[in-house]
């Protein structure tokens, strides 16, 4: 079963803050795919290709606080580019914090950050981010292809 939960929260003169959060079930269990997430990042790709065609490392050598990533992606059929920044990683928690600096979700957002954690049976999304305007969607479609890679790594490592 997976959850869904929307949270809106509306500031005068700015944007339209929100929060998504996303769990699946995962039957290779979450930490397994905290260490591809973590340690084997560059092989989701590989796993993943319709979804993710490219990811390496700008800045940093491996996925840790401070380190500089870069994502291209195909996302609802377009080619997409994400520039994220490592801001967390809990060990203890298999969590990792994403924040967006450049890219196309920076076109409708004024901040997004994603933060993947991962315990016994569940992998967790968490999108928060800041919209440019209220007409601006809600990130349901990215929410949807981030769970869709998820299901693919668990594929792979139950092979």
């Amino acid at each position: 079963i997976s959850k869904l939960s929307f949270y809106y929260i509306k500031e005068e003169n700015m944007g339209v803050k929100g929060k998504l959060i996303a769990s699946v079930e995962v039957k290779c269990g979450g930490h397994p795919i905290h260490d591809i997430f973590h340690t084997n990042t560059h092989h989701i790709c590989n796993i993943s290709p319709r979804k993710i065609q490219k990811f390496d490392i700008h800045e940093g050598e491996t996925v840790k606080v401070g380190s500089v990533v870069n994502w291209k992606y195909n996302d609802d059929g377009k080619d997409k580019i994400c520039k994220q920044k490592i801001e967390a990683v809990d060990h203890v928690k298999k969590s990792i914090t994403w924040k967006v600096i450049g890219g196309d979700l920076l076109e409708l957002y004024n901040s997004f950050s994603i933060t993947t954690s991962h315990d016994h049976q569940w992998t967790t999304w968490t999108f928060v981010y800041e919209k440019k305007t209220e007409d601006t969607p809600e990130p349901l479609v990215l929410l949807g292809f981030v769970l869709h890679v998820t299901k693919d790594i668990e594929g792979h490592l139950l092979k």
